[in-house]
């Protein structure tokens, strides 16, 4: 279907709104996934960031890595291992962790920004110890559990109109490296920036009551009520991690958190500049009173 002008300009004039609403706020995306191996879908993606960036919006990329971590692992006979859910890392392990993400994706992603016409800089959670963190659990190795989120770098590359790039290794103060997660990560630093939002790119449509039907998705659901969906086992599996981490954000200030389906086009653009949105919004309040924030 071919698309006129006027309806190019109608497009425009609806995210007008929208664009006067997050100017100049903080947004934290958490990327990764399905979004981040489809190169199609990286390139949709980063031009989606470049465009909010050019609306005087300050994006903030948090982005993990796992599938190349455990790529590269076995490229040199490594072994991986999860437990609970988290790669046990020794200190070979947390080497090659830093050098794929600090290094290839952190500077892969920096470089699509530029093509798309973004100005962007790579940071990894070491720089200007902006990740402090603790071993988690010996029995894990080099898998951080974050202490203390230092956000002044990020600021400071924001205020010379730059889009931060992180990568989420972490150090401590005896100079150790750590992995953490990006979800737990990306909810600290939203909430350390008093971030507008936390937007994380997931490889499903959003919380759903059955996970089957699309058509039963939650589009706004109350942090009070996660526990109960949790119970329920609406909330299941690797989705308990992440509504944690989006609680924790909301817990911290965040006023909103989208979780969102990366793996649709422009899905990003489509929950900031539409009214219908896409995915699901995790506000504070309570839905018996009707005490939160609603409106996308």
């Amino acid at each position: 279907m071919k698309i006129t002008n006027a309806q190019r300009a109608q497009v425009l004039v609806h995210a007008l709104p929208y664009i006067q609403k997050y100017k100049n706020k903080i947004i934290v995306v958490k990327y990764g996934g399905n979004a981040m191996i489809n190169e199609e879908l990286k390139d949709s993606v980063m031009r989606d960031i470049v465009l909010l960036s050019l609306m005087d919006i300050k994006v903030v990329l948090v982005h993990g890595g796992g599938p190349e971590i455990t790529e590269m692992l076995a490229k040199i006979g490594k072994k991986t291992e999860f437990v609970n859910g988290l790669r046990v890392t020794d200190k070979e392990g947390v080497e090659i962790v830093q050098m794929v993400l600090a290094g290839k994706i952190n500077k892969n992603l920096v470089n699509l920004l530029s093509v798309q016409g973004g100005k962007a800089i790579g940071l990894s959670g070491i720089d200007g110890r902006m990740i402090e963190a603790q071993m988690k659990d010996p029995v894990l190795g080099f898998v951080g559990e974050i202490t203390e989120i230092h956000p002044e770098i990020i600021f400071d590359v924001l205020d010379k109109g730059y889009i931060p790039v992180v990568s989420t290794v972490a150090c401590d103060k005896e100079g150790n490296t750590y992995n953490v997660n990006a979800d737990t990560a990306a909810a600290k630093i939203a909430g350390a920036l008093g971030a507008e939002c936390l937007i994380s790119m997931t490889d499903i449509t959003g919380i759903m009551r059955d996970k089957n039907d699309t058509d039963s998705l939650i589009s706004t659901l109350y942090v009070s009520d996660t526990q109960e969906l949790v119970t329920e086992g609406v909330i299941s599996g690797g989705m308990i991690p992440k509504v944690e981490c989006c609680t924790e954000a909301i817990r911290r200030g965040v006023k909103k958190v989208f979780v969102i389906d990366g793996r649709v086009p422009h899905s990003l653009l489509i929950e900031i500049l539409t009214d219908e949105g896409m995915g699901t919004m995790l506000v504070s309040g309570d839905s018996v009173t009707g005490d939160g924030v609603m409106e996308e």
